[in-house]
């Protein structure tokens, strides 16, 4: 089945929200008790079914009315939203002209520790951890033994608790790239004490720690019945992001291990999608490049977050939403213009570029309200490769590509630029793969002399735009707060460079009110 985990089961079984969200000295809170709950053996499938809903879905009914997260739109909390507007809207690909409060600060990179969406991304992702934490302490094997459970089902539970637990990490791994130095609470954690604070190396450490422990138990990969949950590949990919970025969470360079971590992910029998748009499109739950997704489905998901947002969005002025298989536009998201100007520096014919929506579109943003100023950028569409729509207007069938192969290639490629062992040839022709997807034959090819590391910036901007990887890139490579100029940074058309500090998010305020042992991010 396509989207099985994300079939949230009957509200009865699962857990209820979590009454304060964010404040991780408040345990999930459970609508019935442990007893009845688990004396039906498909309760826990439905248990890790929530964990990974956790990264669709707002709450316990959908698409809005009963949300995890409160103090803010249920739409406005979803998880994927969050997650792709922190790392988005504040840097040069992306901008968005309403005016809902904290929004404008995320464009204008001049957000406060009382952002709602700051706010609301910090208790998505300690909502995610506190039901791993609790699926956890439910599922040791001493419970499993009291409840009679079988040895088929004690096998099959394992099993689940690595996926649960490649669910932390990966909320973790958010937690640390936005936040810095979080509170680090697993199962065992005394729930009467005080969550303390970590810092990114104790939590980076941990993370690393925990995809090392479940990767040899886990599938090899997300395909089939097990499309979109954990598997070797998943772990390898989030390993590899993680060494990635390891010079800025620790200070300390890991480039190899990035290196070897992406040969894994490519070594795994992912293969490049020929049709780039079909990444985006409803169906993309059937190409070969998906390494792990957040999947929606117009029956089954209904949120006002995540791909609805992404599609809706996107779409304003003279585009027909029918053409994106949606019943209307929302008239918000745009282009700044370096995103088309990174296209425009390159040879004609990248389809890539074609994304771009420019009739009665300027590619400069003279006023954010304003949706005719920024060219469009619909990548995302409700519609399937025969050119039908999807099952729901509103609610898109497509699914968000946290992963896919194409990013694993860069990777790859940036690593052995780096310094971290590897072939340059190989790295050439993973750069050059992309490219004749892109092209559709030769004509973008490049040269090992143009692999440098601002084609690399750039490239990965050209090929991975509006994916949700653009602010850690920028951080990465220097470039997002004190250097770095697009329109709009720091709230003036032109741009201008910002203070350091804002490469982190600030810890909420409520966050701070809740546990005073938590000491706020340095400038704010």
């Amino acid at each position: 089945m396509r989207r099985t985990m994300t079939r949230l089961a009957t509200a009865g079984v699962l857990l209820a929200a979590i009454a304060a969200c964010g404040d991780l000295t408040v345990q999930p809170k459970s609508q019935i008790t442990a007893a009845n709950v688990f004396t039906d053996p498909s309760s826990y499938k439905s248990f890790l079914a929530k964990l990974y809903g956790g990264l669709v879905l707002t709450g316990q009914s959908g698409p809005a009315g009963n949300g995890d997260v409160a103090g803010i739109d249920e739409g406005f909390s979803q998880y994927v939203r969050g997650y792709w507007q922190l790392q988005e809207l504040p840097t040069d690909e992306a901008i968005i002209g309403w005016g809902d409060v904290g929004l404008p600060e995320l464009n204008t990179m001049t957000w406060s520790a009382s952002n709602p969406f700051v706010n609301a991304m910090y208790s998505r992702i300690y909502y995610q951890v506190a039901l791993v934490n609790q699926f956890l302490r439910e599922t040791t094997p001493a419970k499993l033994s009291e409840r009679g459970a079988s040895a088929q089902l004690q096998t099959e539970v394992a099993g689940y608790r690595n996926e649960a637990r490649f669910l932390r990490a990966l909320s973790y791994w958010h937690a640390i790239d936005l936040f810095g130095n979080v509170p680090l609470v697993d199962e065992n954690f005394p729930v009467s004490s005080l969550p303390q604070q970590k810092s990114r190396t104790e939590v980076f450490n941990y993370v690393e720690s925990e995809l090392k422990a479940i990767r040899p138990s886990l599938p090899a990969r997300s395909t089939g019945d097990y499309y979109a949950r954990a598997s070797q590949a998943a772990v390898d990919m989030l390993l590899a992001k993680l060494y990635l970025n390891a010079q800025v969470y620790t200070g300390t360079a890991r480039w190899s291990d990035a290196r070897a971590a992406a040969e894994a992910v490519i070594a795994s029998g992912a293969t490049l999608d020929p049709v780039y748009q079909h990444l985006f499109d409803a169906d993309n739950n059937t190409s070969p490049e998906m390494i792990f997704t957040a999947p929606q489905d117009g029956q089954r998901t209904q949120t006002w977050g995540g791909m609805t947002y992404l599609v809706h969005a996107g779409i304003g002025g003279s585009m027909n939403p029918a053409a994106f298989g949606v019943n209307g536009g929302w008239w918000g998201l745009r282009t700044r213009p370096s995103l088309p100007d990174r296209y425009a520096a390159e040879p004609a014919g990248d389809k890539r570029a074609a994304i771009l929506y420019t009739p009665g579109q300027s590619k400069s943003v003279g006023s954010i309200g304003d949706f005719s100023q920024g060219y469009g950028y619909p990548k995302y569409r409700n519609i399937y490769q025969n050119g039908s729509r999807g099952s729901d207007l509103n609610f898109p069938d497509t699914d968000f590509p946290m992963w896919r192969l194409a990013d694993a290639y860069l990777i790859y490629v940036e690593a052995v630029v780096r310094g971290g062992g590897g072939s340059m040839t190989t790295a050439l022709g993973y750069v050059n793969a992309l490219r004749q997807r892109a092209y559709g034959n030769a004509t973008g090819n490049v040269t090992t002399a143009d692999l440098t590391l601002p084609f690399i910036l750039d490239e990965r901007s050209r090929e991975l735009a509006w994916e949700g990887h653009r602010r850690q890139d920028l951080i990465r490579f220097g470039q997002f707060s004190d250097a770095g100029i697009w329109q709009w940074k720091g709230g003036v058309q032109a741009g201008k460079t910002m203070p350091k500090y804002l490469d982190l998010y600030p810890i909420p305020t409520n966050e701070l009110a809740a546990n005073p042992t938590i000491k706020q991010n340095p400038g704010y």
